[in-house]
């Protein structure tokens, strides 16, 4: 978009979210903002428009197992949990979007209400608990996505389902990858939601190696990569990057959200009455970068890190980079940048791309 149409955009987008979408319950206001991103490939002129101003710069792009992406950046899971605007999404400037998390039943989630506003950090706190429709529905609308030429790289997260006892989890793991991997591009091994009873336990080394393993082998030839979470120490993380190499896999998506609730300006008290949920958006930013760095400095250096938590400016992009990240994933910062966010981000990085070719 020319300078004066994207402020326009901006601003409009600033005067709805603080008269509208602010006041209105988050899950419901996703929900609406959910199904405009949805329709706007069905706008054949207006598609057109937002993806020439929203494509990112080709010197972005990388290549990382394979897979080309035309962008560093792309869209963390949690935005579309069933695969149903992968196409909208990529129209807005997302290199690559990671759907899900996807798991083998279909489940409706938490109680609500499940997702929560921290206006003053910039932050969410969600206890969503996996609501998707299930892994039979969502290959349906993967197979059909990637028809689609245009479209950006599809990831897929995969979890475990609320109902599967832990110990069961590896065969409920396993029904998901053989239902969704042949339309991947990559999978995800989510064994670091907080909102999930006993998932993080999986995390433990005698129950990730199995769990790994199986999911490796039944994905076939579609990349897997295992997603972590920001809490752990540094001698698991140590541990578990030694072991995605040791296993052959392709990549550690760091991180997921986080059960701390330190260094918020949002009161305590307010905090509090939200409950238990994973905290994501800006304040996770610090330890995502410190968990990164320890990431990268336990892998080769073809290795895969996806580097995902308090990222909202094209700065917080280059700084992950820097930091030894492969691509960059954002999604809190989504709902409160607005539509064009992905747009800004590609804009800044080819500036930056292109004044440092010269």
């Amino acid at each position: 978009m020319s300078g004066v149409a994207e402020r326009v955009v901006r601003n409009g987008y600033a005067v709805v979210f603080r008269s509208v979408f602010a006041n209105m319950d988050p899950e419901r206001a996703h929900h609406i903002a959910f199904a405009v991103i949805r329709a706007l490939p069905k706008v054949p002129f207006l598609s057109r428009v937002v993806e020439r101003y929203s494509r990112p710069s080709a010197a972005d792009g990388v290549t990382t197992m394979g897979i080309h992406f035309p962008s560093r950046f792309g869209l963390a899971a949690g935005f579309d949990k069933d695969a149903k605007g992968i196409a909208g999404l990529g129209l807005l400037g997302f290199g690559h979007v990671e759907v899900g998390t996807i798991t083998a039943k279909a489940q409706p989630g938490n109680e609500k209400p499940r997702l929560f506003r921290l206006v003053r950090d910039k932050a969410l706190v969600n206890r969503m608990g996996f609501n998707n429709h299930g892994a039979v529905r969502a290959a349906r609308r993967l197979e059909r996505a990637r028809r689609n030429p245009g479209r950006p790289v599809i990831g897929v997260n995969i979890g475990k389902s609320r109902v599967v006892a832990v110990e069961d989890a590896v065969d409920d793991y396993l029904e998901s990858t053989r239902l969704l991997a042949p339309f991947a591009d990559y999978l995800a091994v989510n064994v670091s939601s907080p909102n999930t009873p006993g998932l993080r336990g999986l995390q433990e080394l005698d129950q990730l190696r199995p769990l790994l393993s199986a999911v490796r082998d039944a994905a076939v030839r579609t990349p897997v990569l295992v997603k972590i979470a920001p809490d752990l120490t540094d001698e698991q993380i140590d541990a578990i990057a030694g072991l995605a190499v040791d296993l052959g896999l392709d990549g550690i998506i760091a991180n997921n959200t986080t059960i701390a609730r330190t260094g918020l300006e949002t009161p305590a008290a307010e905090v509090e009455a939200m409950g238990a949920g994973g905290l994501s958006g800006a304040p996770i930013a610090s330890r995502s970068l410190e968990v990164l760095r320890r990431v990268r400095a336990s892998v080769p250096v073809d290795f895969c890190v996806i580097a995902v938590g308090g990222v909202t400016s094209e700065q917080d992009v280059q700084d992950r980079i820097d930091a030894g990240a492969t691509l960059v994933q954002g999604y809190t910062a989504f709902l409160y940048e607005g539509p064009t966010w992905a747009t800004r981000i590609n804009r800044l990085r080819r500036r930056r791309l292109r004044h440092a070719a010269r």
